[in-house]
């Protein structure tokens, strides 16, 4: 706890006993106090002395009495303002409950609707001042307090002191008013008039860290983050938390424009496009679901497979849904064998509903209860269990996904029912090979992608008709050509697989997307990008064709599409490699801001991925370099050494950590990883050449006399 000034807590005596310190500012220093006249609570500001001498107690004095005439719901009122014994001093009510602050430290980003809620509060209570003639000039978390839940705004004081002309507000010279992190470009920049958009700024600064969970801005020191108000573009909101509704993304950016001209014309303009694009998102919210793991009841490991690709496929059916917003696979296994409320699942998620299942193998039968629920009041929705063949599993698939859209009020087109229905296969045996292919396929390890492909071999064995088998085959050889370039079997059978997948579905799109990346590997670009282009048409949620086509663009230097394609590609499945190629990407075109917030985003999509697959070396190395990125360099290093640790003879791997280290200007550590890569069989040597991570070693003569194999 602060002591009290003794000199300052006797100029107050007998009418306000100070009791502590509660915080002190670039302008006042506040503290807690007893009304003694009053027998309340309140909070006393006392101005620096240096603040005080420039303002003058008469001008102070006569702006306060301005301030103190506000009256409004969301305006935390004045109580009093004076001079005593040199010190000038405003009182205000004493709140006890939480500031905007502590929230956001606390839950870091709030859900849209209560964003959204203290936004408008905060906008409507700017605008009243302003009509009132009295700028705030520091509007931030700090001062947004909460009362009885509603957010009230705090420090009408020496904040907007200034002198009034013609609709404008002067700050005099010597006087620092502000926060750095919520100052509007014409404050950076020291301009002596101002308007009530300045104010409309900060809010928008505010709005945009209730929702990404930090700034807009934000450097190592003031100075820098003032210039990178001026001269940096605003991070997509979208970019950092793809939940955000376009037409709110759009508001607060609209509020965040550089120009004074270009912000809404007022803040309760600004409130009124919040609350309609809130509204409009509101039905779309309504449509909204997480598809919880579902239980393994039989307790056979072997049957796991079973349960999370009945999750798996759901998920993907539902996603497929025009109008129907599906939580994605990464994001909800983390609650895998967890215990939790699914209302509290629900506010992680931004969903109102869940979707929780159980499956159970007995013979030939298969067992599979389902509860659709709302997450707000926990209300059952719609429930079913299910008791039949195992080979009847699609249409168990198909009729869960058309009941949750029934139960959802989601319309299906007749070409939406058709895909529910189709069957990839009648051998219940080859699907459940291609499920076990696909789990591995997710790790990217050399063994487990050569174990998928045996999975999906077995898969064709038992039906040489299953296309999607034969795509997944594709897809594991041009993966396996991509991260272990030794082998030209691989890109021989992937063209193969690819064709064959083609011919048995001409209209497949995981087919297309599969030939493209085969085509890809085989260095027929164009006609790559016209199959991943065929596919994406096809299928509006396609990944693969997305994240391919994103590489493709990347290797050939068109590095604007590839930042579009891998966004796309994460907005299509949270995938941790597309947030951290978008993010690579924008860093390549100097688009410095995005790409903070892009790693920012791979950073929390990777970690999630980690808790399920704690031995993806390749994901352990984008958190390490998307740490080092953002500046936590001790933490990422740390994450390299893991990586190299769980696959020390992984050449992609080693080679990403030889970037790493090169970047961090440890060049004997990083060319010590690159002859190592090399030796393992890092095939790639156009990447050595022309990667601008290793441009700082590229003088070092051991660098100049790298011994390649083969």
């Amino acid at each position: 706890m602060q002591a009290v000034d003794e000199r300052v807590k006797g100029a107050f005596a007998g009418r306000y006993e100070l009791e502590r310190e509660l915080g002190c500012g670039g302008a006042a220093t506040v503290y807690l106090a007893e009304d003694l006249k009053h027998g309340r609570k309140v909070a006393v500001k006392v101005l620096r002395p240096e603040v005080a001498a420039a303002l003058g107690a008469e001008r102070f004095l006569q702006e306060i009495s301005i301030a103190a005439g506000l009256s409004h719901p969301h305006i935390l009122p004045l109580h009093d303002s004076g001079e005593v014994q040199g010190f000038l001093y405003y009182v205000m009510p004493y709140v006890e409950g939480d500031s905007l602050r502590a929230r956001i430290d606390r839950e870091r980003q709030l859900p849209l609707e209560e964003a959204v809620r203290i936004a408008c509060d905060v906008a409507e209570a700017l605008d009243s001042a302003h009509r009132h003639g009295v700028i705030h000039r520091d509007v931030k978390p700090e001062n947004i307090l909460f009362q009885d839940g509603h957010a009230a705004v705090a420090d009408f004081g020496v904040a907007r002191s200034a002198t009034r002309s013609g609709g404008t507000w002067r700050t005099d010279p010597g006087i620092v008013v502000g926060t750095p992190e919520y100052m509007s470009p014409e404050a950076c920049a020291g301009e002596g008039d101002l308007d009530a958009r300045s104010d409309q700024y900060a809010l928008g600064c505010v709005c945009y860290e209730m929702l990404a969970g930090h700034p807009p801005f934000a450097a190592a020191t003031p100075q820098a983050v003032v210039a990178r108000h001026l001269a940096d573009a605003v991070p997509p909101l979208t970019t950092v938390r793809p939940d955000v509704p376009t037409n709110v993304a759009r508001a607060v950016l609209k509020a965040l424009a550089k120009a004074p001209a270009d912000r809404f014309s007022s803040l309760q303009t600004f409130a009124d496009a919040l609350r309609a694009a809130a509204a409009d998102q509101e039905e779309a919210v309504a449509r909204s679901v997480a598809v919880l793991p579902f239980a393994n009841l039989g307790g056979i490991p072997e049957d796991e497979v079973l349960s999370d690709g009945l999750t798996d496929e759901i998920i993907g059916a539902l996603t497929r849904l025009e109008g129907l917003r599906v939580a994605s696979r990464t994001s909800v296994f983390t609650y895998k064998g967890k215990s939790q409320d699914v209302r509290s699942i629900g506010a992680q998620l931004h969903v109102r509903s869940a979707l929780e299942g159980s499956v159970q193998r007995a013979g030939g039968r298969l067992r599979v209860s389902v509860r659709l629920v709302g997450v707000r009041d926990g209300y059952l929705l719609w429930s079913e269990r299910y008791d039949r063949e195992l080979r009847d599993v699609f249409a168990i698939q198909d009729e869960i996904a058309q009941n949750v859209a029934r139960a959802l009020r989601v319309i299906l087109s007749d070409e939406e029912r058709r895909a529910l229905a189709r069957v990839p296969t009648r051998e219940v045996g080859a699907y459940e090979c291609y499920l076990r292919g696909r789990q591995f396929f997710r790790q990217t390890r050399k063994k487990s992608l050569q174990f998928a492909r045996e999975m999906f071999q077995r898969a064709i064995a038992i039906d040489p008709g299953y296309a999607l088998a034969w795509a997944g085959v594709a897809d594991c050889c041009s993966l396996l050509n991509m991260y272990y370039p030794d082998s030209e079997t691989d890109l021989g059978l992937a063209d193969e697989a690819s064709a064959k997948a083609l011919a048995l579905v001409p209209e497949l799109p995981e087919a297309h997307a599969a030939r493209g990346f085969a085509l890809w590997r085989m260095k027929r670009v164009d006609e790559a990008v016209s199959e991943f282009e065929t596919a994406a048409r096809l299928d509006p949620t396609q990944f693969e064709a997305r994240y391919f086509h994103a590489r493709l663009c990347f290797h050939e230097g068109r590095l604007e599409r590839a930042a579009e394609l891998f966004e796309e590609a994460a907005r299509a499945r949270e995938n941790p490699e597309a947030r951290f190629f978008a993010a690579q990407a924008c860093a390549a075109l100097g688009r410095k801001a995005e790409a903070e917030a892009a790693y920012r985003r791979a950073l929390h999509v990777v970690l999630q991925h980690l808790e399920l697959n704690p031995d993806d070396s390749r994901a352990a190395t984008v958190c390490a370099v998307s740490l080092c990125r953002l500046g936590d360099r001790e933490a990422g290093l740390s994450w390299a050494e893991r990586a190299r640790g769980i696959d020390p003879d992984d050449p992609g791997v080693i080679y990403n950590v030889a970037c790493l280290y090169a970047l961090e200007g440890r060049a004997d550590d990083a060319i010590d990883c690159l002859e190592q890569a090399v030796r393992a069989g890092f095939g790639h040597k156009d990447w050595i050449a022309h990667d601008p991570d290793l441009d700082a070693l590229r003088e070092h003569p051991r660098f100049k006399t790298i011994a390649w194999h083969g």
